[in-house]
């Protein structure tokens, strides 16, 4: 947070608090109509500079003209901002009594807590996510009597009574939704106008965003400002600002709550924080994929290879939940072959580590490893993949980049392994955001469905994907995202506190993802049925710049005459 702030854009920053301090309260009580009329104009806006925004964002990402791994910046920036409008609009308009929930199916888990499954909802979501399903699961304080206290709890203040208050907003600097997602907590699941002071990595995106956005900006409950570190240390401070949330870095937390340096370490001590607001986050983790060894054939093989490659190399591994520790069973007669598909996989992502720094983070982890083994990708910086037993930094540290380690435990059988797999996690890992599980069908029939939905919840992430990507989660606006809960400012680790969650589900502890095994057709052949083929969001799916554009357009006005075109494409991939 160095350096000073011009004149100018202070000015800039105190009209913007003047013009949201005033209008809080009005945005506080306006009317559920209103919200939904203001989504509805979002969505057209955001249909107007979808193509401009993607086609941007890919080029700043140096993603080549042309390419398929376009289609990351459809789906994590258009896509998922016009699915989050469609959620709030959905629970708006069933808001009366919560009736929304009578269409969330409720199970009682075998810990003794609540399921309440948010995934598959609407018929669309049975044909463009064929056999993915998402739980959230619920506090233990938490039971299907009393589920409607826990939901929506902004909106049982009666609007007349309700109080708006300010929120400062410090965005992201690699995935384009992000930013709105999170002002969209705010103003809709909060009741609070939002100061969005966009990263300077992707404050390209304002430009977008200030369309998309603009009946929010016209009625002056959004303002989106740019800004340096400097910037962001003047508006946290700011009188006039009650609340703050971020993504980003446990550093920038940590300096915004303590302070720096010997001074920092001296308040976090004594638990005298210099900024006391309340203060929600999200802010990565060393996230591990466990592979459960079990009867996989040459085919699946080759599938979960491409599935740990997106892992780690999605959005060139600038993702807070990308794949940080493999962890792999020890003595496994198939390891080998995986961890060679894998790096076949990842030598086929050549596209450059766009975000500042990663050369510089790259070298530390090569420099930290024993015996780092390197990954050629063409033009692109090599992948570096290292044991961490070498050195306990690379379990406490998360590497924005692409570079991942390995750890292998014992496998005596698959129960025990996963067992020790997630002790692991949850001892010597850094963070709490999410945490990837591949496994095959038969090896969790064996296992038994109850036990092996007791051994998961034993594992203490935000988000846990099976056969699937946690990265899948955050596109699902109906998910909750976020750290698990327990974390304090003293040791925020992944953060405080989710977002997205469009039922507006509160005291939630966790969501579970699950996707098939298997894509369509090999699936079909094997008794799955199922119609998800590679998914889109695969970075080795040759069609996802195609099928992230249809899938925008599907979102913006959903029909029938348009699934053909999607599904021709996505089986193309």
């Amino acid at each position: 947070m160095d350096g000073a702030v011009m004149p100018s854009h202070l000015e800039e920053y105190d009209v913007a608090l003047d013009a949201l301090n005033a209008a809080k309260g009005t945005w506080a009580q306006t009317s559920i109509a209103d919200r939904i009329a203001l989504l509805r104009q979002v969505k057209d806006n955001v249909m107007d500079v979808a193509a401009d925004w993607a086609e941007t964002a890919a080029r700043k990402k140096q993603i080549p003209d042309g390419s398929p791994v376009s289609g990351e910046e459809w789906l994590s920036g258009p896509y998922a901002l016009m699915s989050a409008c469609n959620g709030l609009m959905l629970t708006l308009s069933q808001m009366e009594g919560n009736a929304f929930l009578k269409h969330l199916p409720v199970r009682a888990l075998t810990t003794g807590q609540i399921a309440v499954k948010v995934m598959p909802h609407a018929i669309w979501d049975h044909l463009l996510l064929s056999g993915v399903t998402a739980e959230v699961w619920m506090q233990k304080s938490v039971n299907a009597a009393n589920l409607p206290d826990h939901t929506a709890l902004a909106y049982d203040i009666p609007p007349a009574q309700r109080k708006g208050k300010v929120a400062l907003i410090l965005g992201a600097g690699n995935i384009a939704s992000i930013a709105p997602l999170d002002v969209f907590q705010k103003l809709f699941l909060e009741n609070q106008v939002v100061i969005l002071k966009m990263n300077p990595v992707n404050d390209y995106l304002a430009e977008y965003l200030q369309v998309a956005l603009k009946p929010l900006i016209d009625l002056d409950a959004l303002r989106i400002v740019k800004g340096d570190g400097a910037a962001g240390a003047y508006l946290t401070t700011h009188a006039i600002i009650e609340e703050l949330h971020i993504t980003g870095a446990g550093s920038t937390h940590d300096a915004i709550v303590w302070g720096t340096g010997p001074m920092g370490e001296k308040n976090r001590t004594a638990n005298t924080p210099k900024n006391d607001r309340r203060f929600t986050s999200e802010l990565g983790a060393v996230c591990p994929t466990i592979v459960v060894p079990g009867p996989w054939s040459t085919a699946d093989l080759k599938f979960q290879a491409e599935h740990i490659a997106t892992h780690k190399l999605h959005n060139s591994g600038f993702n807070c939940v990308a794949c940080q520790v493999l962890i792999m069973p020890k003595g496994w007669d198939k390891a080998e072959t995986l961890l060679n598909n894998v790096d076949a996989e990842a030598q086929k992502s050549t596209r450059g580590a766009y975000y500042p720094g990663a050369t510089d983070r790259l070298n530390a982890f090569k420099d930290k490893a024993r015996n780092p083994k390197s990954v050629a990708r063409g033009p692109a910086p090599s992948m570096v993949i290292n044991k961490t037993s070498d050195n306990d930094w690379f379990t406490k540290n998360e590497v924005f980049a692409p570079a991942m380690s390995t750890c292998e435990i014992d496998a005596p059988d698959a129960e025990t392994y996963l067992r020790s797999a997630i002790a692991y996690a949850n001892d010597t890992l850094h963070g709490t955001l999410g945490a990837n599980i591949l496994i095959h069908p038969n090896t969790i029939r064996e296992i038994g469905k109850e036990k092996f939905e007791g051994i998961i919840a034993d594992l203490q992430y935000g988000t846990i994907a099976i056969n699937a990507w946690t990265g899948l989660a955050f596109l699902l606006p109906a998910c909750p995202w976020g750290a698990f809960p327990g974390h304090t400012p003293q040791d925020v680790q992944s953060g405080i506190g989710t977002v997205h969650n469009t039922f507006m589900l509160e005291d939630t502890e966790r969501v579970v993802i699950q996707a098939p095994w298997r894509p369509f057709p090999r699936g079909l052949l094997s008794g799955q049925f199922t119609l998800l083929p590679r998914p889109p969001w695969f970075i080795t799916n040759k069609k996802q710049d195609k099928v992230g554009r249809l899938l925008t357009e599907f979102q913006y006005k959903p029909s029938w005459f348009k699934i053909p075109r999607i599904f021709l494409n996505a089986l193309l991939g």
